[in-house]
């Protein structure tokens, strides 16, 4: 099936961009591409983390940055407003599996509730012409089948997962209720320069190697995944908001990924060899409320969009791990 995708040379220059988490790591690189492309982009911000990329490199300089949080309705409508938004990236959330398991509550606060806060702030706000939602490969839960495809069911069981799971079906709702111009991602795993969350497996394990200590592993190291670089995360967003008009498009949800699948000791040797190290991992075999095996078909993404991945693991953490390694010195 050959589809017309749309790519306008010009397209984000002069044009007002919201985006949430933005100083995390997909939102910090795509605020650094926006910018590149001349956008005017209004960034969520609701701690200043000093350490993060966002305000080592300076991007706060280049953008408007307002201070709140997702639960903080009135904040986002008056942002959309006074900002006459066109494009939003909520991309804001809670992350991490192990601080939802240990205090599910604000998880559920900030990935929920903010979630309907913003679709509605949207709603009432009728600029906004394209809106692009975080979801995740978690939203699906723990599946028989793999890979997972979008027809997958949403069957998120660990806090985490169901927050994704439930702000997924919130974003699908307002679309086909009120025809908000919506598009869903389902990322794999990402990882990249700016990441400061080093209980994620990638970080991690590069700043164990940099400080001379064994890699730590929670699980048995089997655990498999997609791993995919930011920079194809950011082209895959760009992308989809650009064609969210279209009406094959627009209320769709697509996987994004490598269509690789990694396990967990195949990611950290991959690593210690690219870093010429001989440290050897500890494998704790620990891990709980993870699950175990995920991966992704990214084959509507490549029909509807034309779009795929540049960056295998391999090629991926060459930049990776140079930004760590200047970022510890």
């Amino acid at each position: 099936m050959e589809t017309l995708v749309k790519r306008m040379k010009n397209f984000w220059e002069g044009r007002s961009v919201f985006v949430t988490g933005a100083t995390g790591l997909l939102g910090g690189a795509l605020v650094e591409e926006l910018v590149s492309k001349n956008a005017n982009v209004v960034a969520l911000i609701r701690d200043k983390n000093h350490k993060s990329r966002f305000f080592l490199e300076e991007l706060d300089k280049k953008v408007t940055n307002v201070y709140g949080e997702l639960e903080d309705p009135y904040a986002l409508n008056r942002i959309l407003n006074e900002y006459e938004v066109n494009a939003v990236f909520h991309i804001g959330a809670q992350t991490i599996v192990g601080t939802a398991n240990r205090s599910p509550i604000s998880t559920f606060e900030t990935n929920i509730r903010g979630t309907w806060n913003l679709m509605e702030a949207c709603r009432q706000n009728p600029l906004v012409e394209r809106i692009v939602f975080a979801s995740s490969d978690k939203a699906y839960g723990t599946q028989k089948k793999l890979p997972y495809d979008e027809n997958t069911p949403l069957q998120g069981e660990h806090p985490y997962d169901v927050s994704k799971s439930c702000a997924d079906l919130i974003c699908q709702s307002y679309f086909k209720t009120y025809g908000l111009p919506v598009g869903i991602t389902r990322c794999a795993n990402l990882y990249g320069p700016g990441d400061l969350n080093f209980n994620r497996l990638i970080p991690g394990t590069i700043c164990s190697i940099l400080k001379g200590d064994a890699p730590v592993i929670r699980s048995d190291g089997k655990y498999l995944r997609d791993y995919m670089y930011v920079k194809d995360a950011v082209e895959a967003y760009l992308l989809l908001a650009e064609n969210i008009q279209r009406p094959e498009i627009k209320g769709q949800a697509f996987n994004f990924s490598t269509e690789g699948k990694t396990s967990v000791i195949q990611v950290v040797d991959a690593i210690l060899s690219k870093m010429n190290s001989k440290l050897r991992p500890q494998i704790l075999n620990e891990a709980k409320g993870e699950i175990k095996d995920q991966y992704l078909s990214s084959e509507k993404a490549k029909t509807l969009l034309n779009w795929k991945s540049n960056y295998p693991l391999d090629l991926g953490l060459e930049p990776t791990i140079n930004w760590y390694s200047n970022y510890f010195k």
